[in-house]
């Protein structure tokens, strides 16, 4: 079977259009990064929780378990840019998200509810970003001065009122997501 044929799953939050216009602008302004593979702005999302291949679960037992989620909409601020790995040559560059207590509740919300479903825990600190590029073939020093430049970054008040379960097939040109279900946020609190 080809690495780029079996679907990987992941709980993410999608942005509006005009969030996707900005990080578009963030991202034309930068294009000078040779070897780094941008991400198309449909692409552009926070992941809560990476599921990759769900074993046993099936997508039935993942949309019952994320229908118990229950938090309230909240908004969230784009801050800055960096790169994972966080130290060593630049892999992943992204745009950060401020610290924020309602989005690390949901995405704890959202863990927990997988947990009980059957998936074993994540394992991982959580680390909200929104991936820009793939930069492993580019110039480091291209990708440092970037982060200089777009340390000012700053997208404020993004209304966050659904997450989504989305699929994500590898292809040879990059990941292709597709939205499988979505869930909306409370009313605020």
């Amino acid at each position: 079977m080809s690495r780029f044929s079996a679907p990987r799953l992941l709980v993410a939050i999608r942005f509006a259009e005009e969030i996707t216009e900005a990080l578009d602008d963030l991202v034309f302004e930068s294009r000078g990064i040779k070897g780094a593979s941008w991400s198309p702005s449909e692409q552009y999302h926070l992941t809560l929780r990476f599921i990759g291949d769900p074993g046993a679960l099936n997508l039935y037992d993942i949309d019952r378990a994320l229908r118990e989620v229950r938090a309230p909409a909240f908004n969230i601020n784009l801050k800055g840019t960096g790169h994972f790995p966080l130290r060593g040559d630049p892999e992943i560059l992204w745009a950060g998200v401020k610290d924020n207590s309602a989005l690390t509740s949901l995405r704890n919300r959202v863990e927990a509810a997988l947990t009980r479903a059957g998936l074993a825990p994540e394992g991982r600190k959580f680390h909200p970003h929104v991936t820009l590029a793939n930069v492993k073939a580019a110039d480091p020093h291209d990708v440092g001065r970037f982060q200089v430049l777009s340390g000012l970054f700053r997208l404020n008040d993004i209304e966050v009122t659904e997450f989504l379960l989305c699929s994500s097939l590898l292809k040879p040109d990059g990941p292709e997501h597709t939205i499988e279900e979505t869930y909306a946020l409370g009313p605020r609190e």
